[in-house]
């Protein structure tokens, strides 16, 4: 029997749609901080999660801006991504138990105190690893190891062209090609970044900071003389339009996101002539029309960052009440990995 009859907790509300990066409470504001009541258990299958962390992602602005294709019914808690601690369950529930460490998938409402998610949603964590770090591995880990490994079939000794690499989802797919033993050229700008990705092991770096996109090629031509096996790109714009110069026949092109909120265009005579093969990847899809790869794809980055082989790289941590500045840290491209909200003091967890 679920026990949040007359309780509340402290979320972040959108009641209008606009600007993620205003003052709380300000009339062009998206969000507010708020008492709500509890969120309810909303399936036999489902668990209540006190959160640790919930991570921001470029769908989340998008979303509370009205840009994203899923557009919730207003008043809504953002938030997609979570870890924490299993503090209820449903009577169907089987795998998880009071107490469990968790990531999880919430579909909405992971920017509070608590959130609910279905059990197939959700992944223990193993002992000892860090919770709060957890909360960036779903949606950004689950994607680009699907991508890579269901979609692109990355082979070892291929390589690979990461756009924005240095991102959330960049860095995952970086640590998860390196991980399949593949070759990895990682595309982002600026002299902090260019460090983090060395530090993560790539093979090669370019720094796009002085650099237009029709110049990619020529900076490709020493490292990739005989072009790329796989193109990563959760960026869009100039950029994935020059990459497709820089490919080798039967090569495979990933399409992740529009971070650069411009969406390119394509030539078919490209794509024809190179035989290339492009996949999109909207990863969360996968629930409803795969969901056996979609859970694997959870329980496998589950799996890697419990073994150490993978590393969440969180650049920053703020309150709820400081979401806009997080929100403004993301959008203007300051952040390496992923910024983490949350939402109740340590010595709670």
């Amino acid at each position: 029997m679920s026990e949040e009859e007359g309780r509340t907790y402290k979320a972040l509300l959108c009641e209008r749609l606009g600007d993620p990066q205003e003052q709380l409470g300000r009339p062009h504001s998206a969000l507010r901080v708020a008492r709500l009541p509890a969120p309810p258990l909303t399936h036999p299958n489902s668990v209540r999660i006190r959160v640790a962390a919930a991570a921001l992602n470029f769908a989340d602005a998008l979303q509370l801006q009205g840009q994203y294709q899923e557009k919730p019914k207003l008043p809504f808690v953002p938030g997609s991504e979570c870890s924490g601690t299993v503090v209820e369950v449903g009577r169907d529930v089987r795998t998880l138990k009071v107490g469990d460490k968790v990531c999880a998938v919430t579909q909405g409402g992971a920017f509070g105190e608590e959130a609910v998610a279905r059990e197939n949603l959700v992944v223990k964590l193993p002992p000892n690893c860090d919770v709060e770090a957890a909360a960036g591995l779903p949606v950004a880990y689950g994607t680009a190891y699907l991508a890579l490994r269901d979609r692109a079939d990355l082979r070892p000794g291929q390589t690979i062209l990461v756009l924005g690499a240095a991102g959330g989802v960049g860095l995952a797919a970086v640590q998860l090609a390196k991980c399949m033993g593949a070759r990895v050229i990682a595309v982002a700008r600026g002299f902090n970044k260019m460090q983090a990705l060395r530090e993560a092991g790539v093979d090669e770096v370019i720094d796009m900071q002085h650099h237009k996109p029709e110049q990619l090629k020529g900076l490709l031509r020493h490292s990739a003389p005989q072009g790329v096996d796989v193109v990563f790109d959760p960026v869009g714009g100039a950029l994935l339009s020059e990459s497709l110069k820089c490919v080798r026949w039967g090569a495979r092109i990933l399409i992740i996101g529009f971070a650069s909120g411009s969406i390119p265009k394509l030539p078919a005579n490209i794509l024809l002539v190179k035989n290339l093969a492009v996949h999109g990847i909207y990863w969360g899809s996968y629930q409803q029309h795969n969901p056996r790869v979609f859970r694997k794809s959870l329980e496998e980055v589950a799996r890697l960052f419990g073994s150490g082989e993978v590393a969440v790289s969180v650049s920053h941590r703020f309150s709820l009440e400081q979401a806009p500045e997080a929100f403004s840290i993301m959008l203007n491209r300051q952040v390496i990995g992923k910024i983490l909200l949350l939402p109740q003091p340590r010595s709670m967890l």
